[in-house]
């Protein structure tokens, strides 16, 4: 049976002290300027994951970097970027969610100046590894500050707003990486991919300096070392031989780091279900991971990102290496997508207000069929495809796939206690990065493989184990928290 009730913080995971009500009436809350300014924030780091795609060519050529030294371009931003986040997460709790935002977005700003003047593929790769931890000190403190500030469907929304800018900002990425890197602005090539960010970053720093509230958790914890090392050891053990095996060729050590993250993935679960049972908080509070909206949502995020990242990978190898086309023409095959997941963004929120887990099952089912049609387009065409006969598939693998990102960023913190909002942000876009890279460092991977034999036929492979996910994604919303079409409520099961 399942009922509504008025929107209110979910029963709190066992921790040692309860928290007291929230103090937001003397931040003043968070205006709706303020929301946009800290999308913005979070709009930046996501997009960065994305826009070096179309212009690894250029890099190469211009830093006459190997295979290998590419992938750790981008590579380094995302091992970075997901180990921290949870750990960013903890810091804006304890310290302040606005003091924390600032030093990191200063921190981005500064690194992604580094990365526009780089002039080895060195000094590149260790500024994108600073860029990337910079972006997991940002991101969660955006999740947090909403949920900390807002309520009911001033929330909701919120979140939603959260999960259409994340795909937005990777698509975006896409695009304007390849504008950028066509236009050549005086002579710099692919330099401005990495530039644009200064002047943003500074506009958004002084803006959210003024409006946005300064907020932390009344009772924060201390940082878990333990827990952090190993949690970072954990995913650099399986994210770096994943994205870098392929193009060494997978050498003997790549092997014994996929199995040492496993053996450090145990660990890691072993040493936080003691520190909570010893009443600390860790940095993966068990408890926190068996709440229905995260242990279900959580699996579904995983595997949604997964699909996008290797997509988003593969359609720009398909079009710049199969097809022959420049990265601006590159950037402009994933337009139509852009548009309709921007249009379909804005009437997200609303759809998911009114039909609850049906949209988001229906999201699936839209992102399925433009995948299937671009599939059959692409192998019967081949290898005469123009942008044009992409544009409608692609529209709907957009509109679909801009529900599910709004509705499953709704749903995986619709139970998570305020207090543990910084710590439950990080968890989820750490699931979320963890994701898109392992998409590219999987499905990529499978895609390379198969490449040199038959580009259209590599193409179709991958997306058939993306169809694959969004069917399982389209049966799975079922056993998500209930919505409700009551605005300022929130989902409430037996289950």
């Amino acid at each position: 049976m399942t009922t509504t009730v008025p929107a209110r913080d979910p029963a709190p995971a066992p921790a040692p002290v309860a928290p007291p009500p929230r103090a937001v009436a003397h931040a003043g809350g968070l205006r709706p300027v303020g929301v946009l300014i800290l999308l913005a924030g979070a709009f930046m780091p996501i997009m960065d994951f994305f826009i070096t795609n179309v212009a690894l060519p250029s890099i190469g050529t211009s830093l006459h970097a190997s295979a290998s030294s590419l992938e750790l371009v981008i590579a380094g931003y995302g091992v970075a970027y997901a180990t921290l986040l949870v750990l960013g997460g903890r810091l804006g709790d304890r310290y302040g969610r606005r003091r924390v935002f600032l030093g990191a977005l200063v921190g981005f700003v500064a690194a992604s100046l580094t990365c526009g003047i780089a002039p080895s593929v060195g000094v590149l790769v260790a500024a994108r590894i600073v860029q990337g931890a910079t972006a997991a000190l940002i991101i969660p403190q955006v999740l947090a500050t909403f949920h900390h500030t807002l309520d009911g469907e001033r929330k909701a929304r919120a979140l939603a707003l959260y999960g259409a800018t994340s795909g937005i900002a990777a698509v975006v990425g896409q695009l304007l990486g390849g504008l950028l890197v066509s236009a050549d602005i005086a002579g710099t090539s692919w330099r401005p991919i990495f530039l644009v960010n200064v002047p943003i970053g500074l506009i958004v720093l002084l803006v959210a300096a003024r409006i946005v509230p300064d907020t932390r958790s009344h009772h924060p914890v201390g940082v878990d070392v333990p827990g952090t090392m190993l949690f970072a050891a954990t995913l650099t053990a399986l994210l770096v031989p994943l994205t870098e095996g392929h193009a060494l060729g997978w050498p003997w050590w790549t092997w014994l780091m996929i199995a040492l993250a496993v053996v450090l993935g145990a660990a890691t679960y072993t040493v936080e279900k003691r520190a909570e049972q010893r009443g600390e908080v860790p940095l993966l509070p068990p408890s926190l991971l068996r709440l229905p909206s995260m242990s279900r949502g959580l699996v579904m995020v995983l595997f949604f990102s997964m699909g996008f990242g290797a997509f988003m990978f593969v359609f720009a190898l398909t079009v710049q290496n199969g097809l022959h086309a420049d990265a601006l023409h590159g950037g402009l095959a994933i337009l139509p997508m852009a548009l309709l997941f921007l249009a379909g963004s804005l009437f997200a929120p609303r759809l998911i207000t009114r039909l609850g887990r049906a949209a988001l099952s229906t999201g699936a089912v839209l992102q399925l069929a433009g995948l299937a049609l671009l599939v059959t387009v692409l192998v019967h065409t081949w290898p005469h495809v123009s942008i044009w006969v992409m544009a409608a598939p692609l529209a709907l693998v957009g509109a679909g796939q801009s529900m599910l990102f709004a509705g499953l960023f709704r749903s995986v913190l619709a139970d998570v206690p305020t207090h543990l909002g910084g710590i439950g942000s990080g968890v989820l876009i750490t699931l979320q990065q963890s994701g898109l890279t392992l998409g590219v460092a999987t499905l990529g991977t499978l895609y390379l493989a198969l490449e040199p034999a038959s580009v259209p036929h590599a193409f179709a492979t991958v997306e058939y184990v993306q169809m694959g996910i969004a069917a399982l994604l389209a049966v799975g919303a079922a056993a998500l928290p209930r919505f409700t079409m009551a605005a300022g409520a929130i989902p409430v099961t037996d289950a």
